[in-house]
């Protein structure tokens, strides 16, 4: 079993360390900078270790912070790559949820066309 922090905490940290702010990477992750302080302070207890110097309303990576940066960021861009080629061929598959009635008496017609003019979809 693998002993990770929570995905959620890194996600925060990194956009914080992208952004240089907890306000810019609240804003990028749709989230208040309360949250993301609250969870970059959940992940330096987790790690024990401070990642950011917070001087005013100013934030800085740590030596710690930033060497942890360089080694997860290449490890979330290959979680996101990957992810992103997961939705692409999930992208071409219809899925339709419809009444029995509705499917038998009007859709089923249709389908047939709106597969000629998208091809690659599949139903």
């Amino acid at each position: 079993m693998l002993t990770l922090p929570p995905l959620h905490t890194l996600i925060a940290f990194e956009a914080a360390a992208r952004h240089g702010s907890f306000l810019r990477a609240g804003e990028a992750l749709c989230i208040t900078p309360s949250a993301v302080s609250h969870r970059i302070k959940a992940l330096e207890d987790w790690l024990g270790q401070a990642l950011f110097l917070r001087i005013n309303r100013k934030i800085e990576l740590t030596a710690a912070g930033a060497a942890y940066l360089a080694q997860i960021r290449p490890a979330l861009e290959q979680i996101e790559t990957a992810s992103r080629q997961v939705r692409r061929q999930a992208g071409h598959t219809l899925r339709i949820s419809v009444a029995p009635a509705f499917g038998a008496k009007w859709l089923v017609g249709r389908l047939a066309g709106y597969q000629q003019t998208h091809p690659t979809l599949e139903f």
